[in-house]
């Protein structure tokens, strides 16, 4: 599934959270993170801390995999160095 924007990401973890049957309350008592936090995220706040978001997808037992798009940038050409120096 791609995913465009936090509210989709957010989407996703309130779906699965649901779907386990969790209230935000259990989640925050299980994980330590705040029913605010949980909230923010489900809400696709920009501002949470990655860190923890990973930390609750892999709790709701998500994962995440990360592909390339196609559109490699050379940082060669960015930061003037030699070509052969790095491709992302």
């Amino acid at each position: 599934m791609k995913i465009t924007d936090s509210e989709e990401l957010g989407n996703i973890i309130r779906n699965r959270r649901k779907e386990l049957k969790y209230t935000q309350a259990f989640l925050s008592e299980y994980t330590g993170l705040s029913v605010s936090f949980i909230s923010d995220v489900e809400r696709g706040k920009t501002t949470v801390e990655i860190g923890k978001v990973m930390q609750l997808i892999s709790i709701l037992g998500l994962d995440i995999n990360i592909e390339c798009n196609g559109n490699m940038i050379n940082v060669g050409s960015i930061t003037g160095h030699n070509s052969d120096d790095a491709v992302f």
